[in-house]
């Protein structure tokens, strides 16, 4: 049996060369990281080369630094091209604005073939054919092979007055011109067999009265320019895929593989995962933070304090599984079991819980020295490395964020200014404070303050006393925290020095008996 590993390699003596062609109309959504990622991943496997191609023929919502902010995403991602702006390469320029020149050649070829038109209506008149059928109760009128017939392009004019309107430099596009009644059958690695009836698609416009080409048009130039071998992008350009293949064909080109990904959803399944989402349900859709020109902050992974890795751990896994129970991969793992064969069909939903969850895991497998140089960023070099190595040993385990063991574990710097009520109400007995006097007592008597031997005595201490551990344990733990849970006491009191703990013992029996009283 052949696997599609190696059909989707149609020739096998070609380079596998993919590209990731963001728009530069806003932030990079992670839905578009994860694209660059299975294209990163694909070239990666295959010993080819991934492009970075900057699609900005749209100049109309073109967005001031978001070509930057691409960038940058992508550098802390990890996932950086092999080509691209500003890293150079042989098929450049990879702007498409700066590679302008290039495509009004190929849709004049298109109407020397008869393969495209120009069409002289404004934006008016067509405006006005959409409402007038709408009052005739068509609700989606297109520019089509049956609608061109009574529109003003070069199909229906005379030659002589197209020739004049082109002379006096009145506004035109070129439009593809979609045979009747043909099937177009195209081949996604992911998707199968598409066919799609020309019918059911209208005359695209290819080259804009601004003299920009449009995505359909330059994107297939490009791709032909760039010799890319695959192409790896998002399920909404898969309706326009039809139109890419008659082009194709039209240019007497090769047509490169396709590969359309799935939707990223919400965390309930309904609907595509969007930047309102995010904001409505409190997570990140962003890389990194994203500042729009009225002022307004969109929230981004880095600054929420994720590891890339597992940024990108997590992202790899909506929509592609490795046929194992393996969750934790480095991206060099990735790498290697990566396959567009075990990429769904199906729309991916995304869960902020398991993306938390992928963070903990990176956070625990970090030594204690690499955290203690985070914390040190965090805490301006306040605390001593030594400090900060014990801080992260105890609290790696019960954080998510490298900040998670300063705020959840701020008693292991300062002393407790607040005590949970709740529990102290609830858990505090008439005994306990006589019990906790006697077990300070016991500490102050232990001569080698460590862990163990803090245990050894408390464990004497109970069984002394013929009680559990229930009964001191936790009223220990509020005294010297104010917390109700934590790490290990013995630890944390290792942590803290003999001098403190009973400093911290005297001061909470105090404040506890307030609460108690006031109660």
């Amino acid at each position: 049996m052949v696997s599609l590993q190696n059909k989707y390699l149609r020739m096998p003596n070609k380079t596998v060369r993919v590209r990731f062609a963001p728009s530069p109309t806003g932030p990079l959504h992670m839905g578009g990281v994860r694209t660059a990622l299975y294209n990163y991943l694909f070239a990666k496997k295959h010993n080819g080369t991934f492009i970075i191609r900057i699609e900005d023929t749209d100049q109309a919502r073109f967005v001031p630094g978001a070509q930057d902010y691409i960038l940058d995403a992508l550098k802390w991602c990890g996932i950086m091209p092999t080509e691209g702006p500003g890293i150079g390469g042989d098929y450049g320029p990879y702007v498409q604005s700066e590679r302008k020149e290039s495509y009004k050649p190929f849709a004049e070829q298109l109407i020397s073939n008869e393969k495209a038109y120009y069409a002289f209506d404004s934006a008016e008149e067509l405006e006005a054919m959409r409402d007038q059928a709408k009052q005739m109760g068509m609700a989606n009128w297109q520019y089509n092979s049956i609608t061109r017939t009574s529109l003003k392009n070069s199909l229906t004019l005379p030659q002589s007055e197209v020739s004049k309107l082109l002379e006096e430099g009145v506004p035109y596009v070129i439009r593809m011109k979609m045979p009747r009644n043909q099937d177009i059958r195209l081949h996604d690695i992911i998707r199968g067999w598409v066919v799609v009836n020309t019918n059911n698609l209208d005359d695209k416009v290819l080259f804009k009265s601004d003299g920009m080409p449009t995505y359909h048009l330059a994107n297939i130039v490009d791709d032909h320019a760039m010799d890319i071998s695959h192409v790896i992008r998002g399920e909404e350009w898969l309706p326009s895929a039809p139109l890419h293949v008659m082009l194709y064909e039209a240019f007497g080109w090769e047509c490169p593989e396709f590969a359309h990904l799935p939707l990223l959803l919400r965390p309930d399944g309904n609907g595509k995962l969007s930047k309102r989402d995010g904001d409505r349900l409190g997570f990140p859709v962003f890389p990194t933070d994203w500042t729009t020109s009225e002022g307004e902050l969109y929230s981004g992974y880095r600054e929420k304090g994720y590891f890339p890795e597992a940024f990108i751990n997590m992202l790899a896994f909506l929509g592609w599984n490795p046929g194992t129970t393996q969750e934790i991969f480095s991206l060099e793992e990735l790498t290697e079991a990566f396959s567009l064969e075990r990429v769904a069909k199906a729309g991916a939903k995304f869960d902020p819980d398991k993306t938390k969850w992928f963070q903990q895991n990176y956070l625990r497998a970090q030594s204690n020295e690499d955290l203690a140089i985070a914390l040190g960023k965090l805490t301006n070099g306040s605390l001593p490395n030594e400090k900060l190595i014990q801080i992260a040993n105890l609290m790696k385990e019960r954080a998510t964020f490298v900040q998670d063991m300063l705020s959840d574990g701020a008693y292991l710097i300062t002393r407790p200014l607040n005590y949970d009520k709740e529990t102290i109400l609830k858990k505090w007995k008439s005994e306990t404070f006589e019990l906790i006097s006697d077990w300070l007592a016991e500490i102050k008597t232990i001569t080698e303050f460590t862990a163990e031997n803090i245990e050894v005595t408390f464990k004497a201490f109970l069984e002394a006393k013929q009680i559990g551990i229930g009964a001191v344990l936790q009223p220990f733990r509020l005294c010297v925290t104010g917390v109700a849970a934590g790490p290990g006491m013995f630890d944390i009191s290792d942590f803290l020095g003999k001098e403190e703990v009973i400093s911290r013992i005297e001061i909470g029996l105090i404040e506890i008996r307030k609460i108690v009283n006031e109660a």
